[in-house]
């Protein structure tokens, strides 16, 4: 009995240690097995297929857009579809953009979405950097009312903002898209966030030296501020971009709509292809724009989490 208490006493840690190891490791599949070479094997096997699968779902519907364009009317209305385009031509690309004038409809969005860009980095750097640095009387309530408006579902504000434009007169005016814009409370709460953790010494320091608010904006916010500057612009001219609503109402015109609302109005009386073209043209810069900055947008989105 004396010897099998003695040997329980020298078992009892090396058990308590591998319960600690299971503890911590309390997964499908351990990391002893993992590193086996079945284990790599099953483990590479398990995490391709899945990036493959989850790759072709999100990009199917791009491969069909691109696709269906390159197939004549009937193919594309063949049922059951085809995958790959029988006799794939781009004429559908070239009647598409004579058909509705795409370049100009390409320039009146890319104005309306680079002044909204402009007019959104002027007003929400500030309104955030004011909040976050200066601390005005009554900023937390200032910052919770805004924050308030994003409870607001778009659709209710939609006909008070129509009014305000009519009675401006601003109907087919780029400032009925940059005003609205400009002002946008997540773009502010997210700029604030990311002004928060930049040190406060560096602004004490600014101050010390007899810098002004704007100097210290300009010179020491604003460069080490680009990753979440790259967000907000991405968000911005992707917004202004895709709006169909809102565009179609204050932007009756056919000179000044946007490339979505032309798009839609003309639907009806465009073959099949040359619409899925012209949807595909018109799909290019947004997709461009966030393959060329999409590694701003997690940079941005974590780095007001981290402090100091």
């Amino acid at each position: 009995m004396i010897a099998t208490a003695v040997r329980h006493r020298r078992t009892r840690p090396r058990r308590l240690a591998q319960r600690r190891i299971e503890t911590r490791f309390r997964t499908l599949v351990s990391p002893h097995q993992l590193n086996t070479r079945r284990g790599r094997t099953i483990y590479w096997i398990v995490l391709v297929g899945m990036v493959v699968a989850f790759t072709a779902i999100f990009m199917f519907p791009l491969y069909w857009m691109v696709t269906g364009a390159l197939k004549a009317p009937e193919e594309l209305d063949q049922i059951p579809p085809t995958l790959v385009p029988q006799d794939p031509s781009f004429d559908a690309y070239i009647e598409a953009w004579n058909l509705l004038d795409l370049g100009l409809l390409l320039k009146n969005t890319a104005i309306y979405a680079v002044g909204a860009w402009l007019f959104t980095l002027a007003v929400d750097v500030s309104a955030a950097f004011a909040l976050s640095k200066l601390r005005p009387m009554f900023g937390k309530l200032i910052t919770g009312m805004m924050l308030a408006t994003l409870m607001i579902p778009p659709m209710v504000l939609m006909l008070p903002l129509f009014v305000t434009i009519v009675d401006l007169d601003l109907l087919n005016s780029p400032w009925a898209i940059w005003l609205p814009a400009a002002a946008n409370g997540f773009n502010i709460f997210l700029l604030k966030r990311f002004f928060d953790s930049i040190p406060r010494e560096l602004i004490e320091a600014a101050e010390m030296d007899g810098a002004s608010p704007a100097r210290i904006l300009w010179s020491i916010v604003l460069p080490v501020s680009r990753p979440i500057l790259g967000v907000v612009s991405i968000f911005t001219v992707v917004a202004v971009w895709k709006d169909f609503l809102y565009p179609l109402l204050v932007l009756p015109d056919t000179d000044s709509m946007t490339v979505s609302v032309a798009i839609n109005s003309l639907s009806q009386t465009m073959p099949t292809n040359a619409l899925t073209a012209a949807l595909v043209i018109a799909s290019i810069p947004t997709i461009v724009i966030f393959l060329f900055f999409q590694r701003h947008i997690m940079a941005g989105l974590t780095a007001g989490s981290l402090k100091g």
